[in-house]
């Protein structure tokens, strides 16, 4: 029984952190995230805040972020007309999760790098 209540209470855990992972999983979209956030609202100031990403994944990176409603696009009239990013609200969500990202990355780094 104790065996049972092991994998149930696994599950309990694995989904919902797949799901998570489904959403802000991948090499671009937590830098998309962190450069919109510190205020890159252009799509080329977004581009080049992040070495190495092309304008196609970009876009298909960013349509993917608004359907999870984590970045709002807007569209400003004029001409030309004028396309920026922000976070939404619920983005701040993520804030946590990033800085412990961070703290976490840092001091891995200082473990593999230390002489055993």
């Amino acid at each position: 029984m104790a065996t049972k209540n092991a994998y149930c209470d696994c599950l309990e855990t694995i989904k919902p952190v797949r799901d998570a992972l489904d959403v802000i999983s991948g090499k671009w979209k937590l830098p998309i995230i962190i450069s919109v956030g510190v205020g890159n609202a252009r799509f080329t100031d977004i581009q080049d805040s992040i070495p190495g990403i092309t304008p196609k994944v970009l876009a298909k990176e960013l349509k993917e972020l608004e359907q999870h409603k984590l970045v709002k696009r807007i569209i400003t009239d004029g001409y030309p007309v004028r396309i920026s990013y922000k976070l939404e609200v619920y983005a701040d969500t993520l804030t946590p999760i990033i800085y412990s990202l961070k703290d976490w990355g840092v001091n891995h780094r200082k473990k593999i790098i230390q002489k055993e």
